[in-house]
């Protein structure tokens, strides 16, 4: 096995963590709509908790990614404030609210998914709002890994 780096030497090397965050939190907003829209015609509220448990692990995520970002965005950009950066700062602070205010509607009204009132209607749209926020930030960060591996190929030719 010599010559060979170990797997814990390159998870070192190659980890990073604003991708990993990013998609664990980013991957768990559209799980919880799926449970949300399951919810909906069934009232089964074994998918409703389900949705109620994501968004409150996605409201812990989101902070961490949050920073991993602006660390990166630091370390690999200088802080230059490109239209791309802008906009996922944006669409990261437009993201956190809205899982903020779900949670909170969620954890203040705890039958709100079984009432039949505005307040039903408010909490799934902030959860249904969630999906384009999280494809556009999911957009912009595809467009920085591959200008990121563009450049990288330009170095080495």
């Amino acid at each position: 096995m010599a010559g060979k780096k170990s797997l814990l030497k390159e998870m070192k090397e190659t980890f990073f963590l604003h991708p990993v965050a990013a998609h664990f939190s980013n991957g768990l907003i559209p799980v919880a709509v799926l449970y949300l829209l399951l919810t909906l015609p069934t009232s089964d509220p074994f998918f409703e908790h389900t949705v109620e448990h994501l968004i409150i692990i996605v409201l812990f995520a989101i902070p961490i990614s949050f920073y991993s970002g602006i660390r990166d965005w630091t370390m690999n950009y200088k802080r230059v404030k490109t239209p791309i950066f802008m906009n996922k700062i944006r669409l990261s602070i437009v993201l956190f609210g809205l899982v903020i205010a779900a949670v909170a509607v969620r954890l203040t009204v705890p039958d709100v998914m079984y009432r039949n009132d505005w307040l039903h209607w408010v909490y799934a749209g902030l959860l249904l709002t969630m999906m384009p926020v999280v494809t556009f930030l999911g957009h912009y960060g595809g467009k920085l890994a591959g200008a990121a591996k563009l450049a990288a190929a330009r170095r080495k030719q």
